[in-house]
């Protein structure tokens, strides 16, 4: 319940900081809206619970999975902005090597949301398309435009990545 209400302040937060200058009607909507988005993700809530452990949740537990969480995106965007420069810069000038092909990434991931979310940011960072994930093998299978080091299964931002989300969901 501390978890729902927590997201409803953040959502409803974000919404305020978007809509500017607020008014009765972006209030009554951003609580509807915030409202909403706090119920479709009611499950992302619970998934932040340590269901392995029987101790009860504590806010010092929430609030540092939140801190992880805030650094993963800020993380994520650094390395989507570099990823996104990268590409562009091989596009604009065609000497630069494109070996594309498809490596196999093992991972210590163990629970769906914590394995989904690295997919996904993955497949957003650009020259990266996640192809399919193998939760009972703890493998990911990623398409990426450049193949470096004969194909290692290591993906600095993958590795990167992998490191916080444990922090978060595992």
């Amino acid at each position: 319940m501390i978890l729902n209400f927590i997201s409803f302040i953040l959502w409803f937060s974000i919404w305020s900081a978007l809509r500017r200058p607020i008014n009765t009607q972006d209030i009554i909507l951003g609580v509807l809206v915030s409202g909403f988005v706090t119920f479709m993700t009611a499950d992302l809530s619970r998934s932040l619970d340590d269901k392995k452990s029987s101790k009860k949740r504590s806010l010092f537990g929430i609030l540092t999975k939140a801190v992880y969480l805030s650094y993963y995106v800020v993380i994520f965007l650094w390395e989507c902005i570099k990823a996104n420069i990268d590409v562009a810069f091989r596009v604009l000038h065609p000497s630069l090597p494109i070996r594309p092909g498809t490596i196999k990434i093992k991972t210590a991931l163990k629970s769906d949301i914590g394995l989904t979310f690295l997919a996904n940011s993955l497949t957003l960072t650009p020259g990266n398309t996640t192809i399919d994930v193998d939760k009972a093998a703890g493998v990911l299978y990623v398409h990426r435009l450049v193949i470096k080091d004969g194909g290692s299964g290591a993906i600095p931002v993958a590795v990167k990545f992998e490191k916080i989300l444990k922090k978060v969901f595992d």
